[in-house]
């Protein structure tokens, strides 16, 4: 047992039984508790916790990886993911928060007054949760595989009767605080590396401000080795499939259930806003790393590996090489490994960093305890949104209203053991990249939550009909590009299955609308509501006029 395995192991074990702690001294005690923290989460912790939850095994491990596989291309997804946080701040956290409900099928239920609408809603929660929480327990499985050197798929099963375990502990309340706590684990352990590496490469401790030095240099390297430009844009794409990938993911984004019903936990609009003000500030810490850690990673692998003897390569590579994430093959059998016989999974590029530039054993430890926070964080969320949509908006709301907290709570921890359990298995062969899968979460995100969501905030026209029509329609168009453009090689201006999420949000859009203007208008009290959402909460809107909660009339606005 070798002195790298035992820190790693030592991180590890240590965060998660820290994890495990705060979850049991904060369990959920009633349903308040367990679905949305009681509401009373100061906004900055709130924030952190969003930051942990949006800061999945996608971004924590892939992110940087699929920067430096696709260059100027894989850049979509920083601006995609980020933007999506000020659609969300500033179109519709603050006004769902305002109507006081407990998850996003619930509010979909509500607003339009139609039970058909809820279930519908909670069945896609399901869906998008369970399809990004693939990534996240094979994040977990790439984590766990190289910590204890065996399969990633092994790890994978392990990842997922952890996840079972600490999600369903505490409910949102010790999800809430133990994703404070994984912030700070995972941000920490992002930053070190990359710190490190600026200092070896360019003399400089500021990696956001260093590395364009380092992109200088790759320019030279590229041209010598005759491979494409890292930074020539729409090398591995068109440019319409940049531009749909962006707004799958920023529109996805902004209709993630997971992330919507954290804003459910604070205790009015003005820390919604603010929630998402300091969400934004510990999501860009990581966010503006990504394309350094890339741009470093590759310029090591380039003049460290590559052009090395087969039989002098350094010693990580054959750990790696045991995971199966990294494939080394002699393809000219001339005893060199050129840069082109290197396959390297993006998946594993931030997880191998500090090996690659030989950064010590104990911020590979440090690495190994950020990455499992990461995807622990955000399957923690998603674990969270499935057991809601079953247990409250489907059981509690449609099969047993007379349900005690107790018997809610019983059946929303089943949910999460048996979720995280299915998604371990289904993860064991994942239909494709960390960051792929997940971008499938968020095109189905994108055209069944966020056109209904927007509507239903923005449009106090749209009705139960429309809002049914446009998430059918809008996830029925978006799976099948899926399919067709992954499986059939269909595309349309070279828009692959990643981008899917454009053409979706625009079918349900139009169908939500058509349909809303072809049939019966919501009630005059429905429409009042909805008007409602728009103002502060010190005011109200009733019969066509402004009102202070003190009764006192205020001029309506023009």
């Amino acid at each position: 047992m070798d002195s790298q395995f035992i820190v790693s192991f030592a991180f590890i074990l240590a965060t998660f039984g820290l994890y495990v702690g705060i979850a049991i001294y904060n369990k959920a005690k009633v349903a308040s508790d367990f679905y949305v923290a009681g509401r009373g989460v100061p906004a900055i912790y709130n924030g952190m916790a969003i930051g942990a939850d949006w800061m999945s095994a996608a971004s924590f491990i892939g992110l940087a990886g699929t920067v430096m596989i696709l260059g100027y291309d894989g850049l979509g997804y920083i601006m995609g993911w980020t933007g999506g946080y000020l659609l969300l701040t500033f179109l519709l956290a603050p006004q769902l928060r305002k109507y006081g409900r407990y998850t996003v099928p619930e509010f979909i239920g509500d607003r339009y007054d139609s039970n058909v609408a809820r279930l519908i809603a909670a069945v896609a929660t399901i869906i998008i949760s369970f399809t990004y929480s693939i990534g996240q327990m094979s994040g977990s499985g790439i984590v766990i595989g190289r910590l204890l050197e065996i399969d990633y798929r092994f790890g994978t099963m392990i990842g997922a009767v952890l996840i079972a375990v600490y999600a369903a502990l505490g409910g949102m309340k010790g999800i809430t605080w133990t994703q404070v706590a994984q912030y700070v684990v995972l941000i920490t352990a992002y930053l070190i590396p990359v710190i490190f590496m600026s200092l070896q490469l360019t003399n400089n401790p500021l990696p956001w401000v260093s590395y364009g030095e380092v992109l200088e240099q790759m320019k030279v390297l590229d041209a010598e080795l005759g491979i494409s430009d890292y930074l020539t844009p729409f090398t591995n794409g068109t440019k319409w499939q940049f531009i749909a990938l962006m707004f799958t993911l920023m529109a996805g984004t902004a209709g993630l259930p997971h992330v919507i019903v954290r804003f459910f936990t604070v205790s009015t609009m003005k820390a919604a806003r603010w929630s998402g003000a300091w969400a934004l500030l510990f999501i860009g810490l990581l966010y503006l790393s990504a394309p350094a850690y890339a741009a470093f990673s590759r310029f090591i692998l380039m003049t460290q590996v590559a052009n090395s003897p087969i039989n002098a390569l350094p010693e990580w590579t054959k750990s790696w090489v045991d995971t199966g994430k990294l494939i080394i093959a002699d393809t000219n059998a001339d005893g060199i490994l050129q840069w082109t016989e290197l396959q390297i999974a993006n998946d594993i590029v931030v997880m191998a960093t500090p090996e690659i530039a030989n950064l010590g054993i104990f911020v590979i430890g440090l690495m190994a305890a950020g990455a499992m926070a990461a995807a622990l964080s955000t399957a923690g969320g998603l674990m969270m949104a499935i057991s809601s949509s079953l247990s409250h908006d489907i059981y509690f709301r449609s099969i047993n209203p007379q349900a005690t907290d107790k018997k809610r709570l019983s059946v929303g921890r089943w949910s999460i053991i048996i979720a995280s359990l299915v998604a371990g298995v289904v993860a064991l062969n994942p239909p494709g990249a960390i960051t792929q899968i997940v971008a499938w979460a968020f095109a189905l995100a994108a055209a069944s939550f966020f056109p209904a969501l927007l509507l239903g905030v923005w449009w106090k026209r749209s009705n139960a009909a429309g809002v049914i029509s446009g998430m059918i329609v809008g996830l029925s168009v978006t799976l099948g590009y899926i399919f067709a453009a992954k499986y059939g090689g269909f595309t349309i201006l070279g828009i692959i299955d990643t981008g899917a999420g454009v053409f979706g949000t625009a079918a349900a859009l139009i169908t939500n609308i058509v349909v809303s203007l072809a049939t019966k208008p919501p009630s005059k009290k429905i429409q009042e509501e909805v008007q409602d959402l728009r103002y502060p909460e010190q005011m109200t809107y009733r019969d066509g006029e402004v009102w202070l909660d003190n009764g006192e009339d205020i001029p309506p606005t023009k």
